[in-house]
């Protein structure tokens, strides 16, 4: 839970200063590196948002930051149900990681690390995936 913090942290703080990362895995635990893979996840995520039909979605989008864990599940597992091929808690990642960028451009001040760090650890599922591939260091 520690480590999703401050991961979440460097994440927001990429989002304000992207930075660069070497290509090379690192063999300890740095949230820099971590936050800047999630993000490359978020770049893959393709869906866009204000054409998507959803009730929580539209309030995130409004800035109302209370139904973020909700609209992150809604598009993720409608994404993964339709392209099968793809593992949802890697797609709820990167859904998560798009969202909250894309917030963060429209609505800057609604948008806190703690709530990237909320709907990760509150997903009993996601959770258990990062921990089965290693930790986020394996991610």
């Amino acid at each position: 839970e520690e480590q999703t913090a401050c991961i979440a942290e460097a994440l927001f703080s990429d989002l304000l200063e992207p930075v660069q990362s070497a290509g090379e895995p690192p063999t300890r635990f740095d949230p820099v590196v971590v936050a800047s893979r999630l993000r490359r996840m978020g770049d893959q995520c393709n869906l866009d948002f204000e054409r998507v039909s959803s009730e929580a979605l539209a309030e995130v989008l409004k800035g109302k930051m209370e139904k973020f864990g909700a609209a992150v599940d809604s598009l993720s597992r409608s994404w993964s149900d339709q392209n099968p091929e793809l593992v949802y808690e890697r797609v709820f990642l990167c859904v998560s990681v798009k969202l909250l960028m894309h917030v963060a451009k429209k609505v800057r001040d609604a948008v806190h690390p703690n709530q990237l760090t909320e709907v990760i650890i509150g997903n009993s599922q996601v959770r258990n995936y990062i921990e089965a591939c290693g930790g986020w260091v394996r991610m």
